[in-house]
């Protein structure tokens, strides 16, 4: 998904076909997992954010043509959503206990086994960025990295934690009601796009809007009171070695938070990539300004581009190679480029030297 002004071009030959959806039963309760391409290939893992589910979360990014030709030639990926966040789910019943977050991310782990996976590369956005990186402190050897957007990591302030229990209410007696959609859409998506041109909504909030009126309340309940229990991770964020790569919204209301969390894991482990005039969910408000550096990023654990050579290559270039895309400073490409700090401005990245 994606503003009209950005709107994606879609090569049917790279479309992710084939999604088959698995039903994995772990000792916290049952998870769905959509898993798509090649199981053979190494694992790319995704969680999305608070009453998304991956549909609605990362399909603006990988119905970007150049993400499938580098995201599903390296891998396979298996779409985690946060229990009862599927499409078409069921109520979860009210005897199930309430899960934490270090029960989530135990999930995760039982997701792995069921697959049969050794390690992966996560990608999450804020909550879920905040249970892969709990996921990836407890389970140290079954992360080779973190693609983390809008990142949390710090326990709520009494601020947040009072904002959250309003929204719990609000689920609670009245359900996904209009005040509720609009507190979540502003948690998502920057003030531009929701007010859009002469403050009439655009496309993807009516499509939003739409899509949130299909989650069950009380499931959504469950999510969101697991991460306004979260703890603080900042002491084991300094022993985490695994490369980290942050995408934040310039206008996202967890700016600060994503920043601060990219500063204790350090220059040399994690890079921070800000998009301008974006908010929190940067795969769906712009989804173009992370492909570069996610196909950098990836140079690091030996994954490229698959070539796949279009018009916009008819100048002779090379789509594929690094030097064809003129804004990328050479610097980058070394592993001590992971620390330089990247601004995209919609899908054209500027660095900063």
């Amino acid at each position: 998904m994606a503003e009209s002004s950005d709107s994606v071009s879609i090569d049917i030959d790279m479309v992710p076909l084939g999604e088959k959806e698995y039903v994995v039963k772990t000792s916290k309760g049952s998870i769905s997992v959509f898993v798509c391409g090649d199981q053979e290939k190494p694992a790319l893992i995704t969680y999305p954010d608070v009453a998304l589910n991956y549909m609605s979360c990362f399909r603006g990014l990988f119905f970007c043509p150049d993400a499938a030709s580098l995201l599903l030639h390296n891998f396979c990926i298996y779409h985690i959503d946060a229990p009862g966040h599927e499409v078409g789910a069921d109520v979860i019943s009210s005897d199930a206990p309430l899960l934490s977050v270090d029960d989530l991310a135990d999930q995760v782990a039982e997701v792995l086994d069921f697959f049969g996976l050794k390690e992966v590369l996560c990608l999450g956005v804020t909550a879920g960025a905040y249970i892969l990186t709990l996921f990836a402190m407890k389970y140290t050897q079954r992360v080779v990295g973190l693609i983390l957007v809008s990142p949390i990591c710090k326990a709520p302030s009494w601020s947040e934690w009072l904002y959250i229990k309003v929204l719990l209410n609000l689920l609670y007696f009245y359900g996904m009601c209009g005040v509720l959609k609009e507190c979540l859409l502003q948690r998502y998506f920057s003030k531009e796009l929701r007010c859009g041109l002469h403050d009439a909504e655009s496309d993807i909030i009516h499509v939003f809007k739409r899509l949130l009126d299909e989650r069950q309340s009380l499931n959504v309940m469950r999510f969101l009171q697991a991460i306004n229990e979260r703890h603080d991770l900042t002491e084991g964020l300094k022993k985490l070695k695994c490369k980290t790569l942050i995408f934040v919204g310039e206008s996202s209301e967890f700016h600060a938070e994503s920043v601060y969390m990219s500063a204790k894991m350090g220059r040399k482990n994690c890079a921070l990539v800000e998009v301008q005039a974006c908010g929190s969910l940067v795969t769906e408000e712009h989804p173009y300004a992370m492909l570069i550096p996610i196909e950098i990023f990836l140079m690091e654990f030996g994954y490229y581009r698959k070539r796949h050579f279009t018009s916009s290559s008819s100048n002779g270039s090379n789509p594929t190679s690094p030097s064809s895309h003129s804004c990328i400073a050479p610097e980058l490409l070394s592993p001590e480029g992971l620390g330089i700090k990247l601004k995209p401005i919609k899908t054209r990245v500027d660095i900063e030297i």
